[in-house]
This record gives C-alpha cells, structure tokens and sequence, in this order.
C-alpha cells in the first residue's frame, strides 16, 4: 500500500494531488445520493454543487410528501456521475443496478451537465429514489406525478391545466366529479390563476328555477346589470339575487385579496338588488365597481402566472 501510494505521489505534482483531493464526491440525504464530477476541475466548480444540490433537495421532497422519515444509507443508492463534455448534448443516461445484499441502485450520467435536460433528470432522480428508498421500480407517469405532489406551485399548475382540459373537452386524468371536485377547491390558497377569475365570472348570471320558466317570459339567463333593469317586470329576479350572493362570495374564498374583494363587491350588489331598497343609478354603480375590481383580479393573476414560470 505505502509502495503504490509513493509510486502515485512520484507520477503528480503536489497541484494535482490537491487537485484529486478536491475532487471528492458530494454526498447527501443521509447518504442517497452521490455526486461524483468526472470533469475537468472548471466544470466540476460549476456544476457539482448545483446538481447535487438538486438531486439532495428532490429526494428530501420526496420524503415530506409521501411523509416518511429519511433512512441512512450506508452506500449510495442515487449515484449521478458528471462527465466531461462541453457541447450541447442533453442526454439523461440511466443505468439500475441491484447488489449481492438485495439492495438496489440507479447512476444517473449527465455527459454534459452544461445542457442536460433538467426535467429529464428530475424524473429520473424520482425513479432513482422510489427504486432505493421504497423498491418500486415506478414508471415516468408516476415519477412526474410524484414530483408534482412535491411543490404547491407545480399542484396549481397541474390543476388549471386540468381544469382547462376538461373544460375544453380534452383527456383529463380524473372522471367528471373528481374534475368538478377540482374547479370547486382552492388550488393555492392565497392566490388566483387567470382560469380561477375567468370561471368565476363566467358564474355572473342568474337563471330561473326552470328553463321553461324563464324570466319576463323570454330570458333563459341575465347578466346581473340586466337584472337590476328586469327585476321590476319579474320579482323572482330578486329572490334568485338573495340566492346567488353566497355563492358568489364563496367562490372568492381562499384565493387572491383582489379576488376576494370582487366576490364580496358583487355578493353585496346581489343582496341590495334582491331587497329592492336601492334605485337602479346606484345598484348600476354597485355591479361597475365590481366589474372594475375583477379586471384587476384577472390582471394580478396574469402577473402571478407570469411571474411563476
């Protein structure tokens, strides 16, 4: 040992030995993961910390979702190996691996960490870690559907995009009462997407108890500024204003200030058109500000959206 240790001292300079030492493995999530930089010391500083620190922070998500307490790994079970080329080439390669003593393991190679596609080796460090850390050899659907469980803003995103889907009559993963289930819950609370305004003001109209009923004889539906000029022609108008104002309110809940604000505005206008206390100028005025307020709630949304991606 001490004979091949002086025959490699004699072979490198002191700045390569050093050069060796700080070329160490970085190793983290109680020993899971493992990045080791097969690249010239210029990438290895760029790039091993960051990777790694994706890879670490990935599997420790994973744990927190599917709630289980990290376990100590004696040998890694998520290797991912850097390599050395400059050019663009976004190749993931994957190989698993299963040991003498049962356990399994997946080397991750990234050719070249400059362009390798991120969404590929997230997918690919999710199936890594359900492989080690719970035996499943998942498929991608399940490992982007893990991943997505992992983060509150990849949910909401995964939700409207569901939403949106289903409402325009594409495939959805769910049947339609998990889908109705979806456009009725609060995705992020605190927050609105654009398709969250868009539906609740595709909700502003009042309709009669019956289509064959329909208000002044000949309206199936109206627009709530059209009930404040029909209500005196048919005073059902007015009950189904008391009606709809908690439903309105409701949908506001939970989700952006300005969104809030709007669905109060108008549940307010609502229960003042169903008293009939107030003259049409201002019920009129009422709804408009309303209105006003939604337009700003679509706008904050948009500027949330874009700001998330």
């Amino acid at each position: 040992m001490l004979a091949a240790t002086a025959i490699l001292a004699a072979a490198l300079s002191r700045a390569e030995i050093i050069e060796r030492f700080r070329a160490a493995p970085i190793t983290g999530a109680q020993g899971l993961v493992q990045v080791v930089a097969e690249c010239p010391a210029d990438m290895r500083k760029e790039f091993q910390g960051p990777v790694a620190g994706m890879a670490i922070d990935m599997c420790t998500k994973l744990y927190a979702s599917l709630r289980m307490k990290p376990s100590r790994f004696e040998r890694p079970g998520i290797t991912v190996v850097l390599g050395d080329v400059r050019t663009n080439l976004t190749d993931v390669v994957t190989r698993r691996v299963s040991r003498a003593d049962g356990t399994k393991a997946t080397r991750i190679l990234l050719p070249a960490p400059g362009y390798a596609d991120l969404d590929e080796f997230r997918l690919e460090v999710a199936r890594a870690f359900f492989l080690s850390v719970k035996g499943e050899d998942i498929g991608r659907d399940e490992a982007r559907m893990a991943i997505i469980a992992t983060d509150p803003r990849l949910k909401a995103d995964y939700a409207h995009a569901q939403i949106e889907n289903w409402l325009a009559g594409r495939p959805v993963d769910g049947d339609d009462e998990a889908m109705l289930k979806m456009c009725r819950s609060v995705v992020m609370p605190g927050t609105a997407h654009p398709s969250d305004v868009l539906r609740f003001a595709s909700r502003l109209f009042l309709y009669p108890e019956a289509y064959d009923r329909p208000f002044c004889g000949r309206y199936r539906s109206c627009s709530f500024h059209d009930a404040v000029d029909l209500a005196e022609a048919d005073p059902r108008i007015r009950f189904f204003a008391l009606v709809k104002a908690p439903q309105v309110a409701a949908f506001g809940a939970g989700r952006s200030e300005p969104l809030i604000e709007a669905a109060k505005l108008y549940s307010d206008a609502l229960v003042e058109l169903g008293r009939g206390k107030l003259p049409k100028e201002r019920l009129h005025a009422m709804f408009d500000e309303a209105d006003a307020k939604l337009n700003v709630a679509l706008e904050d949304a948009m500027k949330t959206e874009e700001n998330g991606k």
